[in-house]
C-alpha cells in the first residue's frame, strides 16, 4: 500500500474545499491508509470470487412457454392498434 503524506492530504483537501488545522493532518493520514488498506483487502477477496458466466438464473423452476390467445388478451385492451396495445405517450416530442 502507497503511504499517503502531508502533501497528499493538502492536495485532497485543496481540490476538497476543505480547511485543515495541522493539528489534523496526521489523523487524517491515519484514516485515509485506513479506507485505502481496507480497499486493498476487499479486492483481494474479490479476486478469489468466482463470478457466474451466465447471470439471472432462475434455480427454482423451470423456463416453461405457456401458448396463449393473442387475440383474447388484446380483445381485453383498453385501447388497441391492429394486433398492438396502444397506452399513453410518456415521451414529448420535440
Amino acid at each position: 500500500m502507497a503511504k499517503i503524506s502531508k502533501d497528499d492530504v493538502l492536495k485532497i483537501a485543496h481540490m476538497s474545499h476543505i480547511e485543515l488545522l495541522d493539528a489534523e493532518i496526521p489523523a487524517i493520514i491515519s484514516q485515509l491508509e485506513d479506507v485505502l488498506t481496507y480497499a486493498e483487502r476487499v479486492q483481494q477477496l474479490a479476486a478469489d470470487i468466482q463470478e457466474p458466466v451466465v447471470k439471472n438464473i432462475n434455480i427454482f423452476r423451470d423456463d416453461i412457454v405457456v401458448p396463449a390467445d393473442a387475440q383474447a388478451i388484446l380483445e381485453r385492451a383498453p385501447q388497441r392498434e391492429d394486433d398492438f396495445f396502444v397506452v399513453p405517450s410518456i415521451l414529448e416530442d420535440k
